[in-house]
C-alpha cells in the first residue's frame, strides 16, 4: 500500500469508527463514583453520558489511546517545520489546544 493509500484508507476508518461512536463535544463534568463523568454535548442541545454509550465508545477510547501522543505531535512538530502549515494540521492543532489543560 502506498503513502496516500495509506493515509486515505486511515482516514476512512477513522471516520467510520467516529460514525459509530457517541457524537457530541465530549466534557469531564467531576466524578461519578469513583470514575470521571464524561458527558457528551449534542448538537441538538441534548447531553448523553458516555458511560451509558459503551459499545459505541470503547472503539473510540481504545483507539485514541496515549499511544498516539508521540506521532501525533511528531507529526505536528513536521508541519510547523515546513513553512506555511496545512490547513488540516492547523485545524487539529486549534481543537487540540482548545481541549488540552
Amino acid at each position: 500500500m502506498d503513502t496516500e493509500q495509506l493515509l486515505r484508507t486511515v482516514a476512512g476508518r477513522l471516520d467510520a469508527l467516529a460514525a459509530r461512536t457517541t457524537s457530541g463535544d465530549w466534557r469531564t463534568s467531576g466524578l461519578l463514583a469513583s470514575r470521571p463523568e464524561v458527558v457528551a454535548h449534542l448538537h441538538d442541545g441534548s447531553t448523553e453520558h458516555v458511560a451509558e454509550a459503551r459499545a459505541g465508545t470503547g472503539a473510540w477510547i481504545a483507539t485514541f489511546s496515549p499511544t498516539l501522543a508521540a506521532p501525533l505531535a511528531s507529526w505536528l512538530r513536521a508541519a510547523a517545520a515546513h513553512g506555511p502549515a496545512e490547513p488540516a494540521a492547523e485545524a487539529f492543532a486549534r481543537a487540540l489546544l482548545a481541549r488540552l489543560p
